[in-house]
């Protein structure tokens, strides 16, 4: 039979400043603990990784940064605690990826976390969704705080508003926290809703903007979505929308809203979902 190849250990150990007066988190006691434990596992140690003096919340450390960079030569890395490694759950679950696809192992001794094992994988991925689920939370969070600061906003100013998008729309600029009509772009948004209304499909009228080599916002190439996120955006008539509910803004509209309103005519009939501008409304 074929001897099982030895496996080679990366051991990191960290101390940050506040911690080198607590009882335990020494670098040598860290080192000799994670020595003995390859030992007792048959395992021989690649490289010692010492980080004195840093904290774990930031991935700027470098000795962590070797490891990482070295990753191909080691087979499992071993630490003390999970906290010696990343304080950061980000940080953590975007290196046990990293680890994931690299087909390298994580064990925290003291944790007894062991991704070798059914029971350590089973873990790792109950912290991952732990940590998703905290990261949509926080987004939740951010959202419902960004909509409270738009409806506070919207009420000081009466009927009619700014412009409260998180990116402004082709066709305008964004400067001094207003929208301004970007006159190049805006030639095309009227040609678009121009050509829907003579008769031309969302495709169609992509295929032509191609053709005629107009970059998008970004400098791609046009879709039939962002098309139709064109004809439907009220923005271009003069109005804006926070959360489906829609407002007269404070910017200059590049098209009517006759012409707006029969798109959105358009659209219903061709088996679409219409725009309504309804100020104080819900979509």
């Amino acid at each position: 039979m074929q001897a099982e190849k030895v496996k080679l250990a990366a051991i990191y150990v960290r101390v940050s400043t506040e911690d080198q007066a607590k009882e335990g988190f020494s670098l040598s006691a860290q080192l000799e603990r994670l020595r003995s434990y390859c030992s007792a596992r048959g395992w021989e140690v690649y490289r010692e990784y010492v980080d004195d003096g840093y904290s774990g919340k930031t991935t700027a450390r470098p000795a962590y940064r070797r490891m990482m960079e070295e990753i191909d030569s080691w087979d499992v890395l071993l630490v003390m605690k999970m906290d010696r490694i990343h304080r950061n759950m980000k940080n953590f679950m975007e290196m046990m990826e990293l680890l994931r696809r690299k087909g390298k192992e994580f064990v925290s001794m003291t944790e007894s976390l062991d991704t070798s094992t059914a029971m350590g994988r089973f873990v790792v991925d109950i912290i991952q969704r732990i940590a998703q689920l905290e990261s949509e939370q926080i987004g939740e969070r951010v959202f419902a705080g960004m909509e409270q600061k738009a409806r506070t906003e919207l009420e000081k100013l009466g009927d009619r508003h700014p412009y409260l998008g998180f990116a402004h729309p082709y066709g305008y600029d964004y400067s001094g926290g207003k929208l301004k009509v970007n006159e190049r772009e805006a030639e095309y948004v009227r040609l678009i809703f121009r050509e829907y209304l003579k008769g031309r499909t969302m495709e169609e009228i992509c295929r032509m903007l191609n053709r005629m080599s107009v970059p998008t916002k970004k400098g791609g190439k046009w879709a039939k979505y962002t098309i139709s996120r064109i004809l439907k955006n009220p923005v271009y008539a003069g109005y804006i929308e926070w959360n489906g509910i829609i407002k007269k803004g404070l910017h200059e509209p590049i098209i009517d809203e006759e012409t707006f309103t029969s798109v959105q005519k358009l659209l219903e009939a061709r088996g679409g979902t219409p725009v309504r501008l309804s100020p104080g409304k819900q979509r």
